[in-house]
């Protein structure tokens, strides 16, 4: 077991099935071990997704529970979070592998060998178990990490719910957020219960009490952002030279670097994971340009890199040696920095003594993104692409923004074009409003975006906030209704299983026996007026109050996923024997060119909402 988790990263793709085995297997094993028995189950991306399949393999065994059932009882009690936004980025293996591995689990789920395989499939065709679906198929909660994450998974995870459009989706999102305490220079902790109350951070949740930093003078904030700029780079110096001294790099060169590091200077950080997607050799696509900004004699400009590249990732590191390469240039000497040996201690000084932290992804690969929220709470202005967070933090005068929608589809000419971007920005915004100082040397526009900063975006990305929202969103609900689950000896997971069979047994057989549309196929209908529309169905035995069937109108002519505008209600309007006729009189309100469609789909008062059993039938 040591062996298998001795490193996080690296390995070939069987040790991850078995660190991932560990992890989720194991970990309930452990819990069960230990005594502890949750309320709900939080599976925090694919990863850890064979914690459901080990929980229900203990109800089934403990509660002498079918697998159905069981399956209710887990599902009620999980939330998948997942935090990457492209497909490739989800854990799979494949079909052979995994067998070679879990063969024996199905029997302890009472399953055969393809039933058990399809949970972690969108198709019965595809030759790889997917722990992103394993998880969304054990979970009734399921979120990203940001609003536009949130969207984005969508987009991933749509297969799994074949007859509903993207935009329908139950997957919602919980945007992260980074702990005040931790992150927080002590000088900004003083500074906020000077002005928030002494009970503060404990009152964070309340967002007015952020706005009274408009009270502080603009000469203590500025005071306090020199102090935490010269702190930096004194810690850089002595750490950076320490470096250099122990790779016996040339003593002339440590010295001009030392020597030209400024701490007056506009000091802008990038400090992350380098990967690739990350664009961290946007800055350096025209060099010429860079070094006018950076050797300004008036207005000085230094930019301070740091990080690791995934062990895995060559491009990554040769990103790292190239930036290492630039920085020793002779007129990049101490106005372009990679620090090494990236840890949380020069995290943090980073995130509190850079006046501007810049972050560069490409769109929409960035989940959510952390180290610029960490950046807000210390007064550091963020400029990025409308990505990840950045998408509801920005305001206009609290930071800089790139465009959220790309320009061009070859990713050249978008790097192209959002470096012009960003030293435009530099030069005519940055760089001056900076070095725009009143008479007392203060940069009083400045100083009023780190309060716009303060006040208007920190406070709703802390942990509190997150914990909050998932509370609300999450674990309350699913809480209340895990407990109805198992309440009575799991009568409702019994019903709701058997139920379930019930309407699968004959959803496949049932069919469509007229359809009557007033003037919908070869006349245009008017805008007010009212059309009535008809649809008999052979519901094979199921109760008309177990469907629900829906007219779906949609955008005609998009060449990506068709939008809804709107849906509406049939109501039943009699029924012989299995069939019924259902009836609603469509009044058009939207001018355009319209698609439509029927939907016919299980209902149950039971259900937390109708994708939680995705059966869905297009008339």
């Amino acid at each position: 077991d040591r062996f298998v988790t001795h490193h996080l990263y690296g390995g070939d793709n069987e040790n991850r099935l078995k660190q991932e085995i560990l992890l989720g297997i194991g970990g309930i094993k452990t819990l069960n071990k230990l005594g502890y028995d949750a309320d709900i189950y939080h599976c925090n991306e694919g990863h850890s997704a064979f914690i459901g399949l080990e929980r229900m393999s203990n109800i089934m065994e403990k509660h002498r529970l079918s697998f159905a059932e069981a399956k209710e009882v887990v599902r009620a009690s999980t939330i998948f979070t997942t935090h990457t936004p492209v497909p490739a980025g989800h854990d799979s293996f494949h079909d052979d592998l995994f067998k070679y591995y879990m063969e024996s689990f199905p029997e302890k789920l009472q399953l055969e060998w393809d039933e058990f395989i399809r949970l972690g499939k969108a198709a019965a065709h595809e030759d790889h178990f997917n722990m992103s679906y394993l998880a969304a198929n054990l979970s009734q909660g399921i979120n990203g990490v940001s609003k536009l994450h949130g969207d984005v998974s969508k987009a991933v995870l749509k297969s799994l719910f074949q007859g509903y459009l993207e935009e329908e989706l139950e997957i919602g999102y919980v945007t992260n957020g980074v702990h005040y305490s931790t992150w927080t220079a002590p000088e900004w902790k003083k500074m906020h219960k000077k002005y928030f109350g002494e009970d503060f951070p404990a009152t964070q949740l309340n967002f007015d009490v952020w706005s009274h930093i408009y009270q502080a003078p603009e000469e203590e904030i500025w005071e306090l952002r020199s102090v935490l700029r010269k702190n930096l780079v004194n810690y850089i110096k002595e750490r950076f030279s320490d470096n250099w001294i122990k790779r016996n790099e040339n003593p002339k060169l440590i010295s001009e670097v030392m020597g030209k590091l400024d701490p007056n200077a506009l000091t802008i950080g990038f400090a992350r994971r380098f990967a690739t997607y990350k664009r961290g050799h946007l800055l350096f696509r025209n060099l010429d340009r860079l070094s006018k900004i950076v050797n300004n004699p008036d207005m000085p400009v230094q930019f301070i890199f740091a990080g690791k590249a995934h062990p895995a990732d060559k491009a990554g590191q040769d990103l790292i040696k190239y930036i290492v390469d630039i920085s020793k240039r002779p007129e990049f000497r101490g106005k372009i920095l990679f620090v090494q040996n990236y840890d949380i201690n020069l995290a943090k000084m980073l995130l509190q003594g850079v006046d501007v932290w810049l972050n560069t992804p490409t769109r929409p690969l960035e989940a959510s993104g952390t180290s610029g929220m960490k950046g807000v709470m210390n007064g550091t202005l963020h400029f990025s692409v409308l990505d990840g967070w950045w998408v509801e933090g920005y305001r206009k005068d609290a930071g800089w923004a790139l465009p959220a929608e790309r320009t061009y589809d070859v990713q050249d000419f978008q790097d192209e074009l959002d470096a012009e971007t960003i030293y435009n920005l530099l030069e005519e915004e940055v760089v001056k409003t900076f070095y725009n100082r009143n008479k007392q040397g203060i940069p009083v526009e400045w100083v009023e975006k780190i309060k716009n900063t303060m006040a208007l975006v920190a406070p709703h990305f802390t942990t509190g906030r997150m914990m909050k929202d998932y509370q609300d969103r999450y674990y309350h609900p699913q809480f209340e209704r895990s407990r109805n689950i198992v309440n009575e000896d799991f009568k409702w997971a019994k019903e709701l299983a058997e139920w379930k069979h019930q309407v699968s047994v004959v959803w496949d057989q049932i069919k469509v026996k007229k359809t009557e549309v007033a003037d919908g196929v070869n006349n245009i209908m008017k805008i007010g007026q009212e059309y009535p529309v008809r649809v008999e169905v052979d519901l094979k035995g199921l109760s008309y109050n177990e469907v629900g069937l829906e007219l779906v109108v949609t955008e005609n002519g998009s060449r990506e996923a068709p939008k809804i505008v709107e849906t509406l209600n049939f109501e039943v309007e009699r029924c012989e024997g299995d069939v019924c006729c259902f009836k609603l009189n469509y009044r058009p309100v939207h001018p355009g060119s319209f698609n439509y469609g029927f939907r016919l789909y299980p209902k149950n008062a039971g259900l937390p909402h109708r994708q939680d059993f995705r059966y869905v039938k297009w008339l």
